[in-house]
């Protein structure tokens, strides 16, 4: 059942646990292990377009900074099973993203969102913009007709996705925000001050320099690599497409009552 109102830390940790957003989640070690190493032998798909160079040819220095950042088991003998998210580092990494929200707040920023996971996480960026909003941001209007190999690219809900015969579609690629960058340049506008994103979303605008903060998998190391880098400002780690998506309703609710920015913060 849905936590009401906005859950304390501890109510928060708990339903992450219930929901399998953190915890025991669904993603198996064994794919875990293949991402890493894929992304330590240089496969750009995994790179989530950031940009790593030779810094990480060494699967284990990944594993190492999944284990301290995202709370995956460190072990690197592990290799089957069910893989694990630390509810703290979940919360811990809200809390450092409710102040960068808060500091877009302050400042009226122009913020843009994105989601390559339409299914779980649309509506935790629909509120996230709602809340920018009225407390005077800018949201940032994506330009129109922008396409990639993948499909086309729209802005539903204020919030950036890919398109592809009728459908929403779940990307990791970073070319869909490369597309929207570019457009905005060419159309002499300013860029975001601010990203709000995931997958290849986020790490291209980190890449591009760009304020940027966002949601990853256990699964999807390039984002916690590119923090430990400096090259995005807050990666938080949960399961990004649980069995329903108002299971992060409770999270929502505690991001932007931390960032001042509920009704009631």
């Amino acid at each position: 059942m849905p936590i009401p109102g906005i859950p304390s830390r501890a109510a928060l940790v708990d339903h992450l646990i219930r929901t399998r957003i953190a915890g025991d989640v669904a993603t198996p070690r064994d794919n875990n292990l293949s991402h890493y190493r894929r992304l330590a032998n240089g496969d750009r798909h995994y790179w989530l377009g950031l940009e790593l160079g030779d810094r990480w040819t060494d699967e284990q220095d990944v594993l190492a900074v999944m284990a301290e950042r995202c709370g995956v088991n460190d072990d690197p003998e592990y290799r089957f099973g069910q893989d694990t998210i630390d509810p703290q580092l979940t919360v811990d990494a809200l809390d450092r993203m409710s102040a960068r929200l808060r500091k877009a707040a302050a400042g009226k920023e122009r913020v843009l969102f994105a989601t390559g996971h339409p299914g779980g996480l649309l509506d935790v960026h629909r509120a996230t913009a709602a809340a920018l909003r009225a407390a005077g941001c800018e949201i940032v209007v994506i330009p129109e007709g922008l396409s990639t190999d993948e499909g086309m690219v729209f802005q539903f809900a204020d919030v950036a996705v890919l398109e592809r015969g009728a459908t929403l579609w779940h990307t990791h690629s970073p070319d869909p925000m490369a597309r929207i960058l570019d457009g905005l340049e060419r159309e002499g506008r300013p860029l975001p001050n601010l990203v709000v994103a995931d997958h290849g979303w986020a790490g291209c605008a980190g890449q591009r320099g760009i304020d940027s903060i966002g949601y990853a998998d256990c699964n999807d190391p390039a984002l916690f690599v590119g923090e430990a880098e400096g090259t995005l400002q807050v990666t938080v780690p949960l399961d990004d497409h649980v069995t329903s998506p108002r299971h992060y309703d409770p999270m929502t609710a505690y991001l932007l009552d931390a960032a001042g920015l509920s009704p009631t913060g």
